[in-house]
Formats: C-alpha cells, structure tokens, sequence
C-alpha cells in the first residue's frame, strides 16, 4: 500500500515539498535484534516537543516564531515515573491537543510500563527523551548528528538500553 505523506497538506505546500529532491545522505543503521524481546530494554525517543513542566523549559518556540527557519535542536530528559499530567508539548507544527488529552499517543509509557510488567518486554529505560521534531526549513540536522544524538546514544548504552522506539510526531 502506497502512503502518501502529504495527504493533509494544501496541495500548493504538498507540491513545493514534492519539488524537492533530498537524497540521504547516509544509509540506515538498522541492526539485528539482540535477544529475545522479553530480555531487551527498551528505550523511549519522540520528536513531539514533549518536555517535563516542573524541571526543564519548553523548547525554544519564541525563537523559531521570530526566526521561522530554525527548529530548536535541544533534547528533553523524560523519566518514566513522571505523571503524565506534568508532561507538556512544545510545537509550532503539529496540533498538540490530543497529545495533550493522552501523552502515550506520541510517548507510550505507560503502554511500555505495561508490556514490562506483563514481562512481554525485559524493561524500560529509566530516562527516555524527546526533540522537536521541526530543524528548520531546510532542515539542519548537524546538532543532532553530532552533538544531541550521541549523548542520548551513550546515556541509553549507559542505561543498558538495546532497543530504542521513536515516536514520530
């Protein structure tokens, strides 16, 4: 089945996105799982903009409205045991209110938590994490290759993580 990602789009935006040609520049490290499922820790990444409301800020949106090219390339620390109500959204482009009616629609902790405790799953991260998703327009990524995605890769490793679920928003 073809998916077509521009469905929601207004058709002037979905052409001009469709009109450029961005090849990857680099291949996808997909690697084998490493064991069974119910002996693997998993770990939790979405790009939501999800950000804990008692400690960390939201991220930069006032920047991004007064400079619309750039996306805050900051990543937010998620422990499982926060309550979810103290879990807010930050992000310009995408409507945030049913993820602020049920954060496990971008963030399924509580649906992870659930799979451990059921031992279909061997556990899950204590700290798990979250970007926002937007890095501008064209979309600049250096942050993230170079500096924010190897620190949540060695804090995971760190943590024991061997498998990691990202939750695009």
């Amino acid at each position: 089945m073809a998916v077509d990602s521009f469905k929601y789009l207004p058709r002037i935006i979905a052409a001009f996105y469709q009109s450029i040609e961005v090849a990857p520049h680099k291949s996808i490290p997909w690697t084998p799982l490493p064991g069974p499922v119910e002996d693997c820790v998993f770990g939790l990444v979405t790009s939501a903009g999800l950000y804990d409301k008692q400690q960390d800020p939201p991220f930069d949106t006032e920047r991004e409205k007064s400079e619309p090219t750039w996306g805050d390339p900051t990543y937010r620390t998620l422990p499982p045991a926060n309550r979810l109500t103290d879990i807010g959204v930050s992000h310009l482009h995408l409507n945030t209110s049913d993820i602020e009616r049920d954060v496990n629609i971008v963030y399924p902790v509580e649906r992870m938590q659930g799979l451990v405790k059921s031992g279909i799953i061997g556990g899950l991260a204590e700290e798990n994490y979250s970007f926002m998703g937007f890095q501008g327009f064209p979309p600049d990524t250096s942050s993230w290759e170079t500096e924010y995605g190897p620190a949540i890769a060695r804090a995971f490793l760190n943590a024991g993580v061997q498998c990691v679920i990202l939750t695009p928003a």
